[in-house]
């Protein structure tokens, strides 16, 4: 019984070790690394230790994948053309726009006039401006999400508004005395001081 857990703690050894065998009184046999008189020498081979396997690296956990925000693929006014020129309007200019693919739930259209938002916008693709004034005026359409922040833009494009002079209204088309106070070309500090008729009075 004493052998066994001798011989494994003699294995655990690297190096090689002298084991001396003998009988004791008892008749017990016995094994020790202490000489002995007449105890013959066992000579033990070194055990093959194999290297303990490298610890796998700690697992790197993934940080979990962003939330996509929905997008667009375009976004483009469609009314007016490109660089149209506008005579005379005093109707208001209708600016239509689309994108692809439609609005998503939360988000709105917002026009942009010379860079300045004509309003907060809304659902409809769809403004109307008033009172444009002469000269090239810049319009681009984008599209905000829920928070305000600007998702999606047109390609900017220009609108060239022309209107004829009072001078030149006046000119073709001549104001009469009706026509002072009522047309803008005709301002009634413009109306000419009409001439008083003298009654005719027969010489007595």
């Amino acid at each position: 019984m004493r052998l066994l857990p001798f011989c494994l703690a003699l294995l655990a050894g690297s190096a090689p070790a002298e084991i001396y065998s003998y009988v004791d009184a008892q008749g017990n046999r016995i094994f020790t690394d202490q000489p002995q008189d007449g105890a013959p020498t066992l000579r033990l081979k070194p055990t093959n230790r194999m290297p303990a396997a490298p610890a796998p690296p700690p697992a790197v956990e993934k940080p979990a994948p962003r939330a996509r925000k929905p997008g667009y693929r375009w976004l483009r006014i469609l009314e007016p053309e490109p660089d149209v020129t506008l005579h005379d309007t005093e109707d208001a200019l209708t600016v239509t726009a689309a994108s692809e693919p439609g609005l998503y739930p939360g988000h709105r259209y917002r026009l942009l006039l010379d860079g300045a938002a004509t309003g907060p916008g809304g659902g409809q693709p769809v403004f109307s401006l008033n009172d444009l004034e002469r000269g090239t005026h810049r319009l681009v359409v984008e599209i905000l999400d829920a928070d305000g922040h600007p998702l999606e833009r047109s390609a900017e494009q220009a609108v060239h508004v022309q209107r004829t002079s009072l001078i030149q209204r006046r000119l073709v088309n001549p104001c009469q005395t009706a026509d002072y106070g009522v047309r803008p070309e005709c301002p009634l500090e413009d109306k000419p001081a009409q001439r008083r008729d003298i009654p005719y009075v027969p010489f007595l």
